[in-house]
């Protein structure tokens, strides 16, 4: 049967992800445990799987409650030390979900052990479920982790193929593309992509997922050896600046403050 992957809205901007094929379902990231249930319920679904990327409750605080209903288990970065992990994950491990096999990328960063999750098979596109790593035109704070951590574990993900599709944890994207303008005004792609962003907003309709391509075009956080975002940051920083790594540090603290 074909797969359905739905964005349960939760909290104020979160998306817990919902894969669904036929009667069964996993959620990723389920931070509240209410939506979930009642869409299960009104579908008549059985919860195989919980996936989850790190431990900030809007990410797994529903899991316990959803561990009431279902008997699944509970996919998670061993580093973070999730309550009710029953599948504790490391870099590269394999997790099978309805016909799928995710593959794990450790991305830390925002937090210690971030983890993201990756499919190619069985889909038109490449599958990406990263969290609070990498946003629609933005990139996680950094909580846990140093700039150069993160800049390593966003590298890791601009690398995998063009067209995959991202599926982010939050609606951050409309604000995200206000702070890329300051930071690239000049970027065609960029103002093509806040007017349909704008549109899908105005109609109350999700901005993601977005394509890894979008984001390379337009993110600027993955464009840190860019000349015209290398310029910025060093007009921002009044002083040159060249490495990628102080680039993307430079723009991350002017985003924190923005």
């Amino acid at each position: 049967m074909e797969l359905q992957i739905l964005p349960i809205p939760a909290f104020r901007d979160n998306y817990i992800w919902l894969l669904r094929r036929g009667r069964h379902a996993a959620v990723v990231d389920p931070g509240d445990a209410a939506p979930v249930l009642a869409y299960l319920r009104e579908n008549d679904l059985t919860l195989d799987a919980i996936l989850v990327t790190h431990h900030h409750a809007d990410h797994m605080g529903g899991i316990k409650d959803l561990l009431r209903h279902y008997n699944c288990p509970v996919y998670a970065p061993r580093l973070d030390a999730i309550p009710d992990t029953s599948a504790p994950l490391d870099d590269r491990d394999r997790v099978p979900v309805l016909g799928l096999e995710f593959e794990v990328l450790s991305v830390p960063g925002h937090t210690r052990g971030h983890c993201a999750y990756y499919a190619t098979n069985g889909t038109g596109h490449p599958l990406l479920f990263c969290g609070d790593t990498l946003f629609g035109c933005g990139c996680g704070r950094l909580f846990e982790g140093t700039p150069g951590e993160m800049y390593a574990s966003l590298s890791r993900l601009q690398s995998l193929p063009k067209d995959s599709l991202v599926y982010c944890a939050h609606e951050y994207t409309q604000a995200n593309i206000r702070f890329s303008l300051a930071v690239e005004p000049g970027n065609e792609r960029l103002r093509q992509r806040a007017r349909q962003v704008d549109a899908r907003r105005a109609s109350g309709l999700p901005t993601v997922p977005s394509t890894l391509e979008e984001e390379l075009a337009t993110n600027p956080f993955l464009r840190s050896g860019a000349p015209a975002i290398q310029a910025a940051a060093s007009a921002h920083a009044e002083q040159a600046i060249n490495d990628p790594v102080r680039v993307f540090a430079t723009i991350r603290e002017w985003k924190d403050g923005y």
